[in-house]
């Protein structure tokens, strides 16, 4: 059973978000809460898999929530529910670890299959939409200290771990990434696993997002010097 935490502080959407995942038989909603503020009591309580976090509550935000959730070791996974086209904020919680975002108005199934898409440890980001989310950020304040600290850590990979890193950055999937550097699969998610744990990331959207950084779009030198 995947076990889910909601948190949404409109009661109306935690019924619809309740009844749509009773449907469900692999997955159990061990818990509600209505503010981030209650977030680290539910999830020492009930341990869930995946928290269903809304961004935009009177108390705490989701956005802080998730910062202080994923900071935690062994923190769930964190889906964030938005209103895509009105909240850039997304990046700040993709930034900190999210693994993903939801419309609220995504079709029932398809937010049960992203559920389960997190729980299995993959983010629920096309590559279209990660590209869109990484082209949000190019005119951000701040992205010249953002450069040079990207690029610094870009540096402590390996030349191959380089070179799957600026595909992930690129949107491809795994098995685009494996037919693009003539890899085996298993190599190519070997890779991936070694730079989340070299640069201390959560998930293949934060790596899309630093090598973003580390190259910004009036530039063509790429990361720490090298081309891409």
């Amino acid at each position: 059973m995947i076990r889910v935490l909601l948190v949404d502080d409109d009661a109306i959407v935690r019924a619809g978000l309740r009844l749509m995942l009773g449907g469900a038989p692999d997955i159990e909603l061990v818990a509600e809460a209505a503010d981030g503020a209650e977030v680290p009591g539910m999830v020492a309580a009930h341990g869930p898999d995946v928290v269903l976090m809304d961004i935009r509550m009177p108390g705490v935000d989701g956005l802080a929530a998730t910062e202080r959730l994923r900071a935690r070791p062994g923190a769930p996974d964190v889906l964030v529910l938005t209103t895509f086209h009105t909240d850039a904020h997304v990046l700040r919680a993709l930034r900190a670890g999210a693994a993903g975002f939801l419309l609220k108005d995504t079709p029932p199934q398809e937010i049960v299959t992203a559920i389960r898409t997190v729980a299995a440890g993959d983010p629920v980001l096309s590559p279209a939409v990660t590209r869109r989310l990484i082209d949000q950020v190019a005119g951000d304040a701040g992205q010249g200290a953002r450069t040079t600290a990207a690029r610094t850590r870009l540096a402590s990979l390996a030349e191959r771990e380089y070179e799957v890193a600026l595909a992930v950055g690129r949107g491809l999937s795994n098995a685009e990434i494996a037919r693009e550097l003539h890899l085996a699969l298993p190599t190519v998610k070997t890779h991936v696993s070694r730079i989340l744990t070299r640069l201390d990331l959560n998930n293949r959207v934060q790596i899309a997002l630093l090598v973003h950084d580390a190259s910004p779009p009036d530039q063509d030198a790429g990361p720490a010097g090298r081309v891409p």
